[in-house]
């Protein structure tokens, strides 16, 4: 779908684009199929997109996948992408003997992935990822125990920074850890701002994970590992002991630190992925089952 079929899609339709939204249209056909490329699809493939808009990633999608199920929050951009698309409208997933090749869900994507409990395992998520919600969507998906075997998305430059930050650089943090923790980087390309409309300020990225082939923690350890993290970087500046002591007792965390060779005036901006798995091994295997930790 090239730029002069957006806009005139749009004009007929009288849809003025909800910048709310993070509604930015990536029209720029080498970049979609570099996309699409780096999804590396078959007809076995099933794929969930997030914020298909007018649909020009979808159409690809639809090529190269067996299975396309394409949630969308703009009710207006719903009924065009039904026309266009001849999408079957549903409004929940099917049971997994039924398949289509594109399926439309009109819903909020965050709120859509909370309320229900689906298997993504064998699933890839394909997306230009609207701008205001991209992080939050990583990490909900990221965290589900059935997560997604890849993760193609386009988010903006500074997103995909973070996400591949490394231990000492400034963009390093949460949302680096909580999704590294289930996914291995595997590729990364930047898009300029010319290749969307309406343009933005800013640069975007692609970046792509793949599912790791063994979890590094199960998933109660995850959700521990998820409360030191969030505690660890509540305060960037401010030292990991004096942080995480507010929800564990100081002994054991002393001890873990040492066991790991972390100063006790370490800052959680120099730890690494594989030292918050130990020290979430450590903490979790020293915790009394009657004791509940504090809540962040």
């Amino acid at each position: 779908m090239r730029l002069s079929e957006i806009r005139h899609a749009l004009a007929a339709s009288g849809i003025r684009l909800t910048k709310s939204l993070g509604q930015n249209f990536l029209h720029d056909g080498n970049q979609l199929r570099r996309i699409v490329q780096a999804a590396e699809l078959t007809r076995t493939d099933r794929v969930l997109e997030i914020g298909p808009g007018l649909g020009p990633l979808t159409e690809l999608l639809i090529e190269k996948a067996g299975e396309v199920l394409a949630i969308e929050k703009d009710a207006r951009l719903v009924e065009l992408l039904r026309e266009r698309l001849k999408a079957d409208p549903v409004s929940r997933l099917r049971e997994a003997d039924e398949t289509y090749a594109l399926r439309l869900v009109h819903d909020d994507a965050l709120g859509f992935f909370r309320r229900t409990s689906h298997d993504w395992s064998d699933w890839k998520l394909v997306a230009n990822l609207p701008y205001s919600v991209a992080s939050p969507i990583l990490v909900e998906l990221t965290q589900v125990e059935r997560c997604p075997q890849r993760m193609v998305v386009t988010v903006q430059l500074e997103v995909a920074q973070r996400i591949l930050a490394v231990p000492g650089n400034r963009d390093y943090g949460v949302l680096s850890l909580l999704l590294h923790l289930h996914y291995e980087s595997k590729g990364f390309f930047k898009i300029p701002a010319s290749c969307f409309f309406p343009e933005p300020d800013v640069d975007s990225a692609c970046v792509t994970l793949t599912r790791r082939p063994r979890p590094l923690l199960t998933p109660e350890q995850s959700r521990m590992f998820t409360k030191i993290v969030k505690r660890s970087f509540s305060q960037r500046r401010k030292m990991l002991l004096k942080l995480l002591k507010e929800d564990w007792p100081l002994q054991r965390l002393t001890a873990a630190l040492d066991r790991l060779q972390l100063a006790p005036q370490v800052r959680a901006e120099t730890v690494s992925l594989e030292q918050f798995v130990r020290l979430t091994e450590m903490m979790h295997a020293s915790a009394p089952p009657w004791h509940p930790m504090k809540s962040t």
